[in-house]
């Protein structure tokens, strides 16, 4: 039996609270594996296992203060049962999937864990999207079990052996992270042979928790009584995420970024506790995937980050029309691919980078750095949301190969099996809102980038061609900046590079 002990704190840090528990009562645990997250004023700390065993009790149960030296929990040997849960941790009680879960291995076969991968780099956390199988359903190895979504890509987890699924831990909308058990697998049993454990609920709507965050800021925690002290931050409007509605330091510091201009008042006159809007019988409330919410962080961090301004221009499309409609058959029978509009795009705006490297480049902190390569980011849209895959070195690529690269990544987008090295590092966006019917718009930067190009629908317009009125493919071209690094003749050369190589695509031949 081994003690699991709150650690030294920190200087003049005499008290924390716990924050969150990553193992239930009954989990196998590993040595230094993270068992509890503990919140100071200060900082987060996060406290691994003593030794190898399996979780047999909580002593201190979440949005529980302790202080250092304190027992939060006991491991015992592998396979050793749960002790009963404690009056300080009623949350922390075994599921009643677990008795059924370890029924069904003793009569079909050993229990082996389903974990969550690693999900790449940066990737903390993730949520459960859909499970492909439900409890007492038969399995075959490497078959797909469920789909993870984190806020970059979705994951796939495969069964690690044939068996059926004895018990799902983590529900569907489920938060999980890397390591964490999320089912189990009875090996090498048949279907009917385990008994259908009950899957886990998944977490409430946060539109009952206004009701308990009234009686749990009577008990802040350390943390949120100092953010309290220094800003006269009024908690009676905050809805806890933590143990019975408790007001956690995420919480408080969510409250105080939010622009509501209730958010901060003066202590001796707290605001009442705003209610969500309840949904009417015509409405429908659905909890925005990780994606979504990534694009919609990311969307307005690069508003308030960077000088966006945005400049056009309008090319006749004439030329590379004409030229595609001449060869695009034998195009597609040389390489297989069809010849679009993107690749011509492409080589333009190469050359214009060549031409304008202050819209190839960023800012890091003082320094500007100019890039030297060209990979671009080609936005695409999915049903789960916008994702902007890059195409690498395209200064080094011949039109069909931007056009198999393209088409590559376009279908690896919608599959949803992009890795997370496919969704970094490019270094100047292009958007096509024209396949939608935009006419004009003035698209956001992809932060660190510094410059984006918008697309938009070809339209037959009347133009004055050498003193004669036709009529002309026209498009509108769209250019936001970082008008930080880049200025206004930097960007309307930029464009107009743009205009002409595609104008006149012997250019692209001829280099000049």
């Amino acid at each position: 039996m081994a003690d699991i002990l709150t650690p030294v704190l920190g200087e003049s840090v005499s008290e924390a609270t716990i924050a969150k528990w990553t193992k239930k009562p009954g989990d196998a645990v590993k040595k230094d594996e993270i068992l509890v997250e503990l919140e100071t004023d200060k900082v987060s700390l996060e406290v691994a296992a003593p030794a190898d065993g399996t979780l047999t009790e909580i002593l201190a149960g979440e949005g529980d203060t302790v202080t250092p030296g304190a027992v939060l929990g006991r491991i015992g040997a592998a396979g050793a049962a749960a002790a009963p849960a404690s009056a300080a941790a009623p949350a922390a009680a075994p599921t009643p999937a677990a008795a059924p879960a370890a029924t069904s291995g003793a009569s079909g076969g050993a229990l082996l864990d389903v974990k969550t991968p690693v999900m790449g780099e940066s990737v903390a956390e993730g949520a459960i999207s859909r499970w492909a199988k439900k409890v007492g359903e038969a399995v075959k190895k490497d078959e797909v079990l469920v789909e993870i979504e984190t806020d970059k890509v979705a994951v796939e987890v495969a069964s690690p052996a044939d068996g059926v699924i004895a018990e799902i831990v983590a529900a569907d909308g489920a938060t999980v992270t890397p390591g964490q058990v999320i089912a189990r697998i009875s090996a090498g049993a048949s279907a009917g042979a385990v008994a259908a454990a009950p899957v886990p609920a998944a977490a409430p709507a946060p539109a009952a928790a206004p009701a308990a965050a009234g009686k749990a800021s009577d008990h802040l925690s350390p943390a949120v009584n100092r953010i309290v002290s220094e800003t006269g931050l009024n908690t009676a409007g905050i809805a806890g995420t933590g143990k019975d509605g408790r007001i956690t330091k995420g919480d408080a510091l969510a409250a105080l970024s939010s622009p509501a201009p209730t958010a901060i008042a003066p202590v001796s006159t707290p605001a009442a506790p705003v209610a969500p809007r309840e949904v009417g019988p015509r409405e429908e409330r659905v909890k925005m995937t990780r994606l979504r919410q990534t694009i919609a962080r990311r969307l307005k961090e690069s508003q308030s980050t960077a000088a966006q301004l945005t400049t056009f221009n309008e090319v006749d499309m004439t030329t590379v029309m004409n030229l595609r409609n001449t060869y695009k058959d034998a195009f597609e029978k040389r390489h297989g691919v069809k010849l679009g509009f993107m690749s011509f795009f492409a080589k333009a705006v190469v050359a214009a980078l060549k031409d304008i490297p202050a819209v190839n480049a960023e800012i890091d902190g003082t320094d500007i750095i100019y890039k030297n390569h060209y990979d671009l980011g080609i936005a695409v849209g999915t049903e789960k949301g916008l994702v902007v895959p890059v195409l690498r070195d395209v200064d080094n690529l011949s039109l069909a190969g931007i056009e198999k690269g393209i088409a590559g990544l376009g279908k690896q987008a919608r599959d949803g099996t992009l890795s997370l090295d496919q969704l970094q590092g490019g270094t100047f966006t292009i958007t096509n809102g024209g396949i939608y019917g935009s006419l004009m718009s003035t698209p956001i930067l992809n932060m660190p980038q510094v410059g984006i190009l918008g697309m938009h629908n070809i339209v037959q317009r009347p133009m004055v061609v050498n003193g004669q009125i036709v009529a002309r493919p026209m498009m509108y071209l769209a250019l936001s900046y970082d008008h930080r690094i880049v200025d206004g003749k930097e960007a309307v050369t930029f464009l107009v590079r743009i205009k002409e190589g595609l104008e006149d695509p012997q250019r692209f031949i001829l280099d000049v």
